[in-house]
């Protein structure tokens, strides 16, 4: 059996403090990406997205955007012809006190 170690939890952060949503990535980006694909945010108009790693305080800040994107030429057949593309933006990390 091999146990992967190098996964990190993060926590999503609404705007007051409260947390839901658990994203799991080995940076905080690949975590965000997965966030900000569920989200509603464009590229006009990015949602903010604060993710915190889970035992430390440390939260990281990101504008995130989807757009549908044309699909791969070399798609599989289940997967539809316009997909939705995460794509996210580093701002800044905070620390909680």
């Amino acid at each position: 059996m091999i146990i992967i170690t190098d996964m990190r939890n993060f926590v999503l952060r609404d705007g007051n403090g409260n947390e839901h949503g658990i994203y799991t990535g080995k940076q905080p980006r690949q975590a965000a990406l997965k966030a900000a694909n569920r989200g509603e945010g464009t590229k006009s108009k990015p949602e903010i997205i604060c993710l915190r790693e889970r035992g430390t305080k440390k939260v990281h800040v990101f504008k995130a955007w989807k757009q549908i994107v044309k699909a791969p030429e070399n798609r599989p057949r289940w997967m539809p012809e316009e997909i939705s593309k995460p794509f996210v933006k580093k701002e800044k990390i905070e620390t909680i006190e």
